[in-house]
C-alpha cells in the first residue's frame, strides 16, 4: 500500500512538474490519475467517460434539489443551440403538454374572450375549477352585458376594487326575476345611503305588486283544486267546451287553465307571464304540488324607455343649434361622419342601453335621391341592397317599436320629392317593416324643406290626385323656435362655426357680431318691414316738420303736441290719398298681389286659392315665389353695387375700372335678364292655373339658355379673385364694400354671398322640378317637358359639383404645400390629398424580440399625409402659447413613399403598445401609433384602399 502511495505521489508530482513537455507513450498508460481524456484511443476514452459519468451521477443523486437545479442551469447555459433544441425535444416527449391550463398560457384578455362564449351556468361551473378561474369567471365585463341585455341595471356604481358585483346582481335577478328597489339594493350591497326621489311611492308600488302576486298564487291553487275535483274525466269534453268552462276574468287579469298547462297574463301595469305545468297522469296531490312552482318572466325592462331616438351627424351644418333645442325624452346620438356602420351601431346600442325607442329620427346631409349617412356609406335605392347596409338597418330597427305601437323612422331629407327617393322609402319600409316618413321638398333653402309637408311614402297616384297619410312633424324631436332658427340660418351659422373651430382667435368677436346682425336684420326684414319705415318719405317729412315746430314752440308736454301735429298732418293728406285708395280697390279681378306673410318687403307673389291635394299647384307657386326672391337678390347686386360703381366711373371718380366692373358684375346682368323673362312666363301660367296646365315648356325654354349660367360659373373664380384683389389694393373700393355689404338693401348678404345665389338657385331648381315630376302623372302633357328640363338641370348641378371639387382640391394642395417645410413640389399630375393623420413615431430597442413582448419608445410626433399616389411623412412639432390653451403645429418633411411600393401591417395590441401599425417602404420602415383605435382603423382603411387603387392604375 505504501509502495502504491509513493508511486501515485511520484506520478502526480512528475505530471505537475512535466508541464507541457510530456511523453505520449508514457501518458497513454498512466491516465487513471489524470483529468485528461485520451481522444486518440477510443476504447480508453469510452471507458473513462463512463466512469466519470457514473461518478457525476452518483454525486447528483446525493445532492439536494437546489443543487441539482444549479447544475442543470450551469450545463444548459454552456450548451449550443442544437443541444438546447435536443433538450427541448426530449422534454416534449418526456413531459407532453396535454393538460395545460389555457388561462395560464393565454393572455388575460384572450381568456376573458373565450369565457364570454360560455353561458351563465357554465361560467358558474368554471368558477369552481380554481381560484384563478373564479377570478376570471366573475369579472364584470362578462356579466354586465348579460344583465343590461335583460334590463337589469345595478342600482349603484361599483367602486374601483369591488369584485363580482354584476355576477351577484345577475344571480339575484335570476333567483327573484325582479329588479330590487333602492332600499333592497342598499340592504344587499350596503352602498346606498341616500334615498332617491320618490322612494316611498316606489316602495308602495312594490308592496302592491307583492300582494298581488300572492293573491294570484292563492287564487290559482284554489281554482285548480276546484277544477280537479269537479271536472269530467280527461278527454271526455271537447276543446271548445274546456276553454269555455275554464276561462274566467279575474280583476283585470286573464286566467287560462287547461289539463296540461296553466298560464296567467298580467296587464300592462304588471307585465309578465306566470306559468305552471302539471303532469298528465299523476294524481291530484302531485298536481297541486306542481302549482306551487311557477316562473315570472318580465316582458319588457322595468326601466322607462326613451320616447324618441335621434341620430345626428356631425357633418350637419351648425348641429350645435339642433342639440340646444332637443326636447325632453329624446335620446340624441351625435356620431362621427368619418366612422363606419358597425361603429355607429355600437354607439347607438351604448346610448339606448338595451331599451326600445318609440321612433327613430335621422338628421344627416343628403338630397332628394340619397342620404350621406357616412363618409364611406351613402344610403340610396341601390346601396340599400348591399350586405352591410341591410345588416345595419335590420339590427338598428330591432331597437325601434313596431308600426302597430306607433313606431317608425323619420328621415330629415326631402326623399319624397323625387321618384328615386320614394323608391328608397318603399325599400327601406319593406326591409325594416316600419313606417318611413320624409319631407316632400316643397320649400326652398338649404334645410327649410324639413318644415314643409311630410309624406310617409304611401302616396297612391290617382290621376292628378294623391292620397297620403297624416304627415309627421319634426317638432317631436326639436323645439319649434330652435328648428326654425337652424333651418333659416344653418349656412350662416356654419360659416361662423367653421371659423370658430378652425381659428379660435381674434376673429371670434367679429364673427359673433356678424351672426347676430344677420339674425336681427332677417327678423326686422321679415316681421317689421323696417325698409318701408326707413324709406317712407311722408313719415320722414311729417316727423321733421313736427320736431321743428316742437322746437320753436317750446312745449312742456312734447308728446301730446307731437300727437296733435301728426293728427292734423294726416287730415291734410287724407284728401290726397282718398283718390288713390279708390283706384286700388278696383284692381285685381282674377288674383290678388300682396307680399308673402313670411317674406315681407320682397317682391310680390301670387296668392291663388289652392285646390284640395293640388301638389302640382303648390310646387308651381313655390317656384314662382322663390323666383321672385331670387330676382330681388340679383336686382340688389345691380342696384346697390353696379349702378353706384358705374355712376362713379362716368363722373371721373372711379372706384373700380371698367374692366373690373365688367368681370365682376356683367354676368349678373345677363342672368337677371334671362330670369325676368322666365318669371313673366311663369306668372302668366299661374294666372290660368288648372289641373292640365303646363309649365314644363317654360322650364325647357329656360334650360335652353343655360349657357349664361355656364359662362357665369366658369368666370366665377375670376370674379371672386378680382374682388379680393381690388379690395386689398383700392381703399375706396374697400370703404364702398364696408358701406354696402350686409344691409337691408342686400338682404343682409355681402357681395360675395350674393354672387353665390345663381349656384344655390340651380340646386333649388333641381329640388322643385323633382317634386313637380313626382306629382305629375306619366300621361300628363307636361311630363315630357319636365323630364327634359330636369335632366338638363341635373347636368348643370354635376358641373357645379365638379368645379367645386376641383377648387377644393387645389386649395388643399396649396395649403399642404405651404404647411410642410422643405417639401418637394406636390402639384404634379392629378395628385389629390385624401386625408391627414397625426401619429407618434415609435422605435423598438431590440428588433429580435417577438412582437408580443417587444417594447417601444416614442421618437417624435409625425404627420401622415395620404395622397392618391404617395404617402408623405413629416415631423410634427407642437408649440404651445404661454398662459393660454392654444397651440400650433409645424411640419417638416421627412420622407415620401409611393403607394405602389408601400406595405402596411398592424401590430397586435399588447401591454406595451396600442393602436400601432408598421409602414414598410422599399428602403426602411416606420412604426406609428395613433391616439385612438378609431383613428387607426379609419386611416388604415383609407390607406389600403388607396394602395389598391394605385396598384390597379399602375397595371
Amino acid at each position: 500500500m505504501e509502495a502504491n502511495l509513493r508511486s501515485s505521489t511520484h506520478s502526480v508530482k512528475r505530471w505537475q512538474l512535466s508541464g507541457t513537455d510530456y511523453d505520449p507513450g508514457q501518458l497513454r498508460a498512466e491516465t487513471r490519475f489524470s483529468t485528461w481524456t485520451p481522444l486518440n484511443h477510443k476504447t480508453s476514452n469510452l471507458q473513462l467517460f463512463e466512469e466519470r459519468t457514473n461518478l457525476v451521477l452518483h454525486w447528483f443523486d446525493l445532492w439536494t434539489d437546489r443543487q441539482r437545479k444549479q447544475l442543470l442551469y450551469s450545463l444548459l447555459t454552456r450548451c449550443t443551440d442544437s443541444q438546447l433544441r435536443y433538450c427541448r425535444d426530449m422534454l416534449m416527449e418526456t413531459v407532453p403538454v396535454t393538460a395545460v391550463d389555457l388561462t395560464a398560457v393565454l393572455p388575460r384578455f384572450l381568456s376573458l374572450y373565450v369565457m364570454s362564449f360560455l353561458s351563465p351556468r357554465d361560467l358558474c361551473s368554471a368558477a369552481q375549477v380554481s381560484w384563478h378561474w373564479r377570478g376570471l369567471a366573475e369579472q364584470d365585463c362578462l356579466w354586465a352585458g348579460r344583465c343590461i341585455k335583460r334590463g337589469w341595471f345595478l342600482p349603484y356604481a361599483p367602486v374601483e376594487r369591488e369584485f363580482g358585483a354584476w355576477k351577484s346582481h345577475y344571480v339575484s335577478c335570476v333567483s327573484t326575476l325582479d329588479r330590487p328597489t333602492p332600499q333592497e339594493a342598499a340592504e344587499r350591497y350596503g352602498t346606498l345611503n341616500l334615498h332617491s326621489p320618490g322612494w316611498r311611492e316606489e316602495e308602495e308600488e312594490r308592496g302592491k305588486e307583492r300582494r298581488l302576486r300572492k293573491m294570484i298564487r292563492d287564487k290559482l291553487q284554489e281554482d285548480k283544486r276546484l277544477s280537479l275535483s269537479t271536472r269530467r274525466a280527461w278527454g271526455s269534453s271537447t276543446k271548445s267546451e274546456s276553454l269555455t268552462q275554464t276561462q274566467r276574468p279575474l280583476s283585470g287579469l286573464t286566467l287560462v287553465s287547461s289539463p296540461l298547462s296553466l298560464s296567467l297574463n298580467l296587464d300592462q301595469g304588471h307585465t309578465g307571464t306566470v306559468q305552471a305545468s302539471t303532469p298528465s297522469s299523476d294524481g291530484p296531490n302531485k298536481a297541486s304540488r306542481a302549482l306551487s312552482f311557477f316562473t315570472y318572466r318580465p316582458a319588457l325592462p322595468h326601466t322607462p324607455t326613451p320616447a324618441l331616438l335621434l341620430l345626428l351627424s356631425n357633418r350637419v351644418p351648425a348641429y350645435e343649434m339642433v342639440l340646444s333645442g332637443v326636447k325632453a325624452g329624446v335620446t340624441v346620438v351625435l356620431y362621427d361622419h368619418r366612422g363606419t356602420l358597425s361603429a355607429l351601431l355600437t354607439q347607438v346600442e351604448r346610448a339606448i342601453s338595451g331599451q326600445r325607442a318609440q321612433r327613430l329620427g335621422l338628421l344627416a346631409p343628403g338630397g332628394p335621391e340619397q342620404i350621406h349617412l357616412l363618409h364611406s356609406s351613402s344610403l340610396s335605392e341601390t346601396s340599400l341592397l348591399t350586405t352591410d347596409s341591410r345588416e345595419f338597418w335590420e339590427k338598428l330597427c330591432v331597437w325601434v317599436a313596431p308600426t302597430e305601437e306607433g313606431g317608425g323612422i323619420d328621415i330629415f331629407c326631402p326623399l319624397a320629392a323625387s321618384a328615386s327617393g320614394l323608391a328608397l322609402i318603399h325599400s327601406l319600409s319593406t326591409l325594416t317593416g316600419l313606417e318611413v316618413r320624409a319631407p316632400m321638398g316643397l320649400a326652398t333653402g338649404s334645410f327649410q324643406n324639413i318644415l314643409s309637408e311630410w309624406s310617409d311614402g304611401s302616396v297612391v297616384c290617382m290621376g292628378s290626385w294623391y292620397q297620403q297619410c297624416a304627415p309627421s312633424s319634426p317638432l317631436q324631436y326639436v323645439s319649434e323656435s330652435a328648428l326654425q332658427a337652424w333651418c333659416t340660418q344653418a349656412q350662416w351659422m356654419e360659416e361662423a362655426l367653421e371659423e370658430v373651430r378652425g381659428r379660435m382667435g381674434t376673429r371670434l368677436q367679429r364673427l359673433s357680431l356678424q351672426a347676430r346682425a344677420r339674425a336681427l336684420g332677417n327678423f326686422l326684414w321679415e316681421n317689421t318691414c323696417l325698409e318701408e319705415l326707413c324709406l317712407s318719405q311722408d313719415l320722414t317729412e311729417a316727423l321733421t316738420e313736427g320736431l321743428t315746430a316742437l322746437t320753436r314752440k317750446g312745449e312742456t308736454r312734447p308728446l301730446e303736441f307731437l300727437a296733435m301735429f301728426l293728427k292734423r298732418w294726416s287730415e291734410r293728406k287724407e284728401g290726397e290719398e282718398s283718390g288713390e285708395e279708390e283706384e286700388g280697390r278696383h284692381k285685381g279681378d282674377d288674383f290678388t298681389v300682396k307680399p308673402h306673410s313670411s317674406q315681407k318687403g320682397f317682391s310680390p307673389t301670387l296668392e291663388l286659392p289652392p285646390t284640395a291635394l293640388d301638389w302640382r299647384g303648390a310646387v308651381a307657386r313655390e317656384l314662382h315665389h322663390s323666383e321672385c326672391l331670387y330676382l330681388g337678390r340679383l336686382g340688389a347686386v345691380l342696384k346697390v353695387y353696379q349702378e353706384p360703381l358705374q355712376a362713379a366711373l362716368n363722373s371721373n371718380r372711379a372706384i373700380l375700372s371698367y374692366g373690373d366692373i365688367h368681370i365682376v358684375l356683367s354676368p349678373i346682368t345677363h342672368i337677371l335678364q334671362l330670369n325676368r323673362v322666365f318669371e313673366v312666363d311663369l306668372r302668366a301660367r299661374l294666372q290660368q292655373w288648372g289641373p292640365e296646365q303646363c309649365v314644363g315648356d317654360v322650364l325647357v325654354k329656360l334650360c335652353s339658355k343655360l349657357t349664361v349660367y355656364t359662362n357665369y360659373l366658369n368666370n366665377y373664380t375670376t370674379a371672386i379673385c378680382t374682388i379680393d384683389k381690388c379690395r386689398e389694393t383700392k381703399p375706396r373700393f374697400r370703404a364702398f364694400l364696408k358701406r354696402a355689404d350686409r344691409t337691408l338693401s342686400t338682404h343682409m348678404l355681402s357681395l360675395q354671398e350674393l354672387l353665390l345665389c345663381p349656384v344655390w338657385r340651380i340646386q333649388e331648381y333641381v329640388t322643385l322640378l323633382q317634386a313637380l315630376s313626382v306629382h305629375t302623372h306619366p300621361g300628363h302633357p307636361d311630363h315630357t317637358h319636365l323630364s327634359s328640363a330636369l335632366s338638363t338641370l341635373l347636368r348643370s348641378r354635376e358641373f357645379i359639383q365638379k368645379l367645386k371639387y376641383n377648387t377644393e382640391r387645389d386649395r388643399l394642395m396649396e395649403e399642404t404645400q405651404n404647411m410642410i417645410q422643405g417639401c418637394p413640389n406636390l402639384n404634379e399630375g392629378n395628385r389629390q390629398l385624401i386625408m391627414t393623420q397625426d401619429a407618434a413615431l415609435l422605435r423598438s430597442p431590440d428588433e429580435q424580440i417577438p412582437d408580443s413582448l417587444r417594447t417601444y419608445e416614442q421618437v417624435s410626433d409625425v404627420g401622415l399625409f395620404l395622397f392618391n399616389d404617395a404617402l408623405v411623412l413629416t415631423r410634427r412639432d407642437v408649440h404651445h402659447t404661454p398662459f393660454t390653451l392654444a397651440h400650433r403645429s409645424t411640419h417638416t418633411f421627412l420622407a415620401s413613399v409611393a403607394l405602389t411600393s408601400l406595405a402596411v401591417r398592424e401590430i397586435t395590441h399588447t401591454h406595451y403598445v396600442s393602436h400601432a401599425f408598421v409602414l414598410e417602404g422599399p428602403c426602411r420602415s416606420w412604426v406609428c401609433a395613433t391616439q385612438r383605435a378609431e383613428e387607426r382603423e379609419h386611416f388604415l382603411s383609407a390607406l389600403r384602399s388607396s394602395i389598391r387603387s394605385a396598384l390597379i392604375g399602375h397595371q
